[in-house]
């Protein structure tokens, strides 16, 4: 069954905050096994849970976070032990915290809320910036190639710790968004409700020239040296060019360009021979250079490298034992990162496997970003389908 409804913006109204909260840490008491075959020696996965498990455990939701989001999804963290000079001002109220607590749309009076950093990342999952048992050193570099599978396998680990067996809800926006299929697919018995927000069931071409103009970004700061550089010098200019190059896909050129009136104006020069002429341009360097102060370069080198190598398509079974799910799917009309276009291609996908699915398109000044920074838009919706009325 299908229902596409379009989507007025409504006034919120305010909602306690779920105030402080802590960092918490899984680790696999055994060596994990990476897709490729390679074996991590310890496994480590920093996560927050918001609200209380029920039970029977059948109110949890297992919440993916975008490219460069964490596991802080919700309430005001400020600091996380092992991440250091890396979790920025920027990173203390959860990117997700409009969205979780007490009548929110994750509403922690009734579910479980968690939220893990992926592995790989930077903020406190065993990633690049880890300890390297065999060596004692810092991965660096040397950390493996990682898949998206490698990634939820991980938080499949993680909610058996938790004994959660069967998710009432998996959600995710962006890249969150196609982890959150994955595991749907791949383990269709663990999770009932999927709710896929501004994402895709591959990388497009657009995605993958995208992604890898930011690699090369990256690879070619002199700073960077095959990614074995000193922490306390590491290629910021690279990342933070990288981050330019993406930050135009998150937001709509309109809310870019007033965002650069409003907040930013700086006429500094570039070298000796470019004066900033125009506030975008100071706009998206500012971007740049915050960015670059809050992640680790070789962190996201590995980020995309699962995104560019993601094709849901590939499973041979793909949806094929998911009947029982219920699908929400929202698309964001001004999206240039994930395009609507995407977003109907899995409908179209769900239809053909007689999967019950809701198309929500939401009208939205902002871009991709919409599903960050505007609640209204999206939680009504959101709570209904959790609610599980018909």
């Amino acid at each position: 069954m299908l229902s596409h409804v379009v989507i007025i913006q409504v006034e919120s109204s305010a909602r306690v905050s779920i105030g402080p909260v802590q960092t918490q840490f899984f680790e696999l008491d055994s060596p994990f096994t990476l897709e490729s075959g390679e074996q991590l020696e310890q496994l480590r996965i920093a996560y927050e849970t918001y609200g209380e498990l029920n039970a029977d455990a059948s109110n949890a939701i297992l919440l993916f976070h975008a490219l460069t989001g964490s596991h802080h999804a919700a309430g005001f963290n400020p600091e996380v032990n092992g991440v250091e000079d890396l979790w920025t001002d920027e990173c203390h109220v959860g990117w997700w915290d409009q969205f979780i607590g007490p009548g929110k749309a994750l509403d922690t009076n009734q579910f479980f809320v968690v939220c893990a950093n992926y592995l790989g990342s930077c903020y406190g999952s065993t990633g690049p910036i880890s300890m390297n048992p065999a060596t004692g050193k810092r991965y660096g570099n040397a950390f493996p190639r990682i898949t998206a599978w490698d990634v939820v396998n991980s938080q499949l680990y993680l909610l058996n710790h938790l004994r959660i067996h069967q998710l009432h809800a998996v959600i995710g926006g962006s890249l969150g968004g196609m982890l959150a299929m994955l595991l749907a697919t791949f383990c269709p018995n663990r999770v009932r409700t999927v709710i896929p927000i501004a994402t895709g069931m591959q990388t497009t071409i657009l995605q993958k020239i995208m992604n890898f103009e930011q690699i090369i970004a990256i690879r070619n700061d002199r700073d960077f040296k095959e990614g074995d550089y000193d922490l306390d010098q590491p290629p910021k200019q690279g990342l933070a060019l990288a981050r330019m190059i993406a930050h135009k896909t998150f937001v709509s050129l309109a809310d870019l360009e007033r965002r650069a009136r409003q907040e930013i104006t700086s006429h500094n020069l570039i070298g000796n021979f470019y004066a900033l002429s125009h506030p975008v341009e100071s706009y998206m360097q500012y971007q740049g250079d915050k960015f670059a102060e809050r992640f680790d370069a070789n962190s996201y080198l590995r980020i995309m490298d699962l995104w560019q190598n993601f094709r849901l398509q590939d499973l041979p079974t793909r949806f094929q034992d998911c009947a029982h799910q219920r699908y929400l799917l929202f698309s964001i009309d001004s999206d240039v990162c994930f395009y609507p276009e995407e977003q109907q291609a899995i409908v179209e996908e769900l239809k053909a496997h007689g999967i019950d699915v809701t198309y929500l398109t939401v009208h939205s000044e902002l871009g991709h970003d919409s599903f960050l920074l505007e609640p209204e838009l999206f939680s009504p919706y959101i709570q209904f389908i959790l609610s599980g009325t018909d």
